[in-house]
């Protein structure tokens, strides 16, 4: 899988995109290492530059940069806990599509979980400036994707889909500060 044509095609033309994810079978353990692994890099690795290099401007204060160490490690911890929040998110997906009228399945519920992170991702390169934060919330455009494939992956009735994609965005904004906050406490490095 060529990770950055599959992010091109989920953000440029989602729908066509979820029509051709929803053929494929996609094992989980593919997909996390050829496009989750991959494109979570992005937010770490970019964040490590602008946290330890770069730096963080502090109201009031100089620019605050983290240790080397501290940068490095924040960066780790913030990559594996990515990989770990979509495993999460994901879980959660297979766990209440019956809720909504779906049906179970972890491989296409981790698709959707997946693919629908490309652009938190992406919008992670705007964690190298600190002017450019407030930029992280292009990542948003994850719910607009998610909301298309989760029909056709999960199965779900038209009409409850809407209430389902609004309970998926919700956990993964939860699961997001979560890992933002957990790196921010044990290294002092700003998280995604």
């Amino acid at each position: 899988m060529n990770a950055a044509a599959r992010a091109k095609a989920v953000l440029t033309d989602p729908s066509a995109t979820w029509r051709q994810i929803e053929q494929e079978t996609g094992d989980p353990a593919y997909i996390l290492t050829r496009y989750v692994a991959v494109l979570a890099l992005v937010p770490a690795v970019v964040g490590f530059v602008g946290a330890s290099i770069v730096g963080v401007a502090v109201p009031g204060a100089a620019t605050m940069r983290a240790t080397l160490f501290d940068g490095l490690f924040g960066a780790i911890l913030g990559y594996v806990m990515t990989c770990a929040t979509v495993l999460l998110l994901a879980a959660i997906i297979d766990l209440a599509a019956p809720l909504f009228g779906g049906r179970r399945s972890f491989n296409a519920a981790f698709r959707l979980a997946a693919y629908s992170f490309t652009p938190v991702w992406l919008a992670g390169i705007f964690l190298l400036l600190p002017g450019l934060r407030f930029l992280l919330l292009t990542g948003s455009y994850g719910a607009y994707i998610l909301w298309f494939g989760l029909p056709r992956l999960t199965k779900t009735p038209e009409r409850k889909s809407n209430v389902f994609a609004i309970l998926i965005v919700l956990c993964a904004c939860l699961l997001i500060y979560i890992t933002a906050v957990a790196q921010r406490a044990v290294f002092g490095t700003p998280g995604l």
